[in-house]
């Protein structure tokens, strides 16, 4: 009889510690959140590529590559994606590029197109091997064998300094595997447009060449939110040339979809881009990152 009771006891007791335990424990031991290392052939540089592996996912799982702003924090973005890919169930990946290997806005923001992209030149144009765009498609082939994911597009979202890569990576590259496009909250452009210099348009740059057709053929959203509207920003870029797209990243990013709208109807040709306002959100990357998410996958 007390033998009885005793397995009575410890049946109710290991229930009771089943239900105690929350939704995100449990989820959480299934779950495959790591790091691996990319090397780059042709400069030998180590990118570290922090990503997540929701439960249930298969060789097809959607794959996201998302570009970190200026704080280099990839990490910080890994983590703030991990209840996003849960819940749509995709693979994410964010590269770390930073400031040893990609120093300055040259080296990241512009891609590492030019050594110095505010002063463009065709003695200062860095081969391609050596740009930081160069290396999107790379890191994609690289993460889908080492995760045995066998994904033929992925989709991107740039955040902030990451919006400004992303942005450039559309003007840039044309035989990619990106997808959908997300640009949030970018502090400025390189709007297209042919009369305005290079970084802030396309003259005087390889950009004059770029075939509007395909540019405005890629599925690009661009958000920003309500309340990223403070000028004096710290990280914000303040001179006449980019004040020319508005004075806050709200403004510009309006300004930026505004004129390649305008460019693509003086052109006639299709144009897929589209904006969103993120209501009530400033320039916060968690919250911008949970909207970019579901855009794609909405």
């Amino acid at each position: 009889m007390i033998q009885n009771y005793f397995k009575i006891f410890s049946i109710i007791f290991l229930c009771f510690l089943i239900s105690c335990s929350t939704p995100e424990e449990v989820l959480e031991t299934n779950l495959k959140t790591s790091t691996s290392t990319f090397i780059d052939i042709n400069s030998q540089k180590n990118i570290p590529i922090y990503y997540h592996i929701p439960e249930n996912t298969n060789k097809n799982t959607p794959i996201v590559i998302v570009f970190h702003g200026g704080g280099r924090n990839a990490k910080d973005y890994r983590n703030a994606m991990i209840a996003k890919a849960n819940e749509h169930q995709f693979i994410v990946i964010v590269p770390e590029f930073s400031i040893e290997n990609f120093p300055g806005g040259d080296g990241y923001n512009l891609g590492n197109v030019y050594d110095d992209g505010d002063n463009p030149s065709p003695n200062s144009l860095n081969p391609e091997t050596e740009w930081a765009f160069s290396l999107v498609e790379p890191i994609f082939s690289f993460m889908k064998k080492e995760l045995n994911n066998k994904s033929k597009k992925h989709h991107i979202i740039g955040h902030s300094a990451g919006a400004q890569f992303a942005h450039r990576l559309v003007m840039f590259t044309t035989n990619t595997s990106s997808d959908k496009i997300v640009v949030s909250a970018a502090g400025w452009y390189t709007v297209p447009n042919f009369t305005i210099d290079f970084p802030y348009g396309f003259q005087e740059s390889i950009l004059e060449n770029s075939t509007l057709n395909t540019l405005f053929s890629k599925e690009v959203y661009i958000q920003v939110g309500e309340l990223d509207n403070n000028p004096n920003d710290g990280g914000l870029r303040r001179n006449n040339f980019a004040d020319a797209q508005g004075i806050n990243r709200f403004q510009r990013a309006y300004h930026f979809y505004n004129e390649a709208k305008e460019l693509a109807a003086e052109n006639n040709i299709p144009f897929d881009w589209k904006i969103q306002t993120n209501i009530g959100l400033d320039h916060d990357y968690s919250a911008a990152l949970e909207s970019a998410s579901d855009i794609l996958f909405k």
